[in-house]
């Protein structure tokens, strides 16, 4: 059987390490104030239920995806959430392909067609981007987990065009 696509990668948007951290760390906050209220007042409970709500939206996070990244024929599609429009980038257009650190911040918030400074970006998690740029010199920046794969079928898909 054959692959209908040259590259496909999932981005979801709950996987992020340190975001998984930061909830955790208020779902604890919860149970531990849960456990010290519990023989003060009625409003313990309160913190229960907000510590399992984290926990539940957390693990429903986990498997919701950001965006899609395909490459077929020549283009590489970006999908996204409900409401966000697909991105279709023609790699004819495309003057230059590089691997580079999405960002030098240890925090950085998921985007999706971000478009700021020049550059468009899209970004779930990780720390690694390939960088297209367009002979307009707009510069995509592609958070990835997989970098060295991505780049090097967006080269073969590119030697093939021309």
């Amino acid at each position: 059987m054959e692959n209908k696509y040259a590259y496909i990668e999932k981005q979801y948007i709950g996987r992020d390490y340190v975001r998984i951290f930061i909830r955790l760390i208020m779902a604890a906050f919860c149970f531990g104030a849960y456990v010290y209220e519990r023989d003060r007042d009625n409003t313990q409970d309160l913190f229960l239920v907000v510590g399992f709500g984290i926990i539940g939206v957390s693990m429903l996070l986990l498997f919701l995806i950001q965006y899609k990244i395909i490459i077929e024929n020549g283009s590489m599609i970006l999908d996204g959430l409900w409401t966000t429009k697909r991105v279709k980038i023609d790699l004819n257009s495309i003057v230059d392909v590089r691997k580079a650190t999405y960002s030098r911040y240890f925090f950085n918030n998921p985007v999706y067609n971000l478009h700021t400074k020049g550059t468009i970006r899209f970004y779930s998690s990780g720390k690694d981007a390939v960088v297209l740029t367009d002979r307009d010199g707009l510069e995509y920046f592609i958070g990835t987990q997989r970098p060295n794969e991505l780049f090097l079928v967006i080269n073969e898909e590119m030697k093939n065009l021309k």
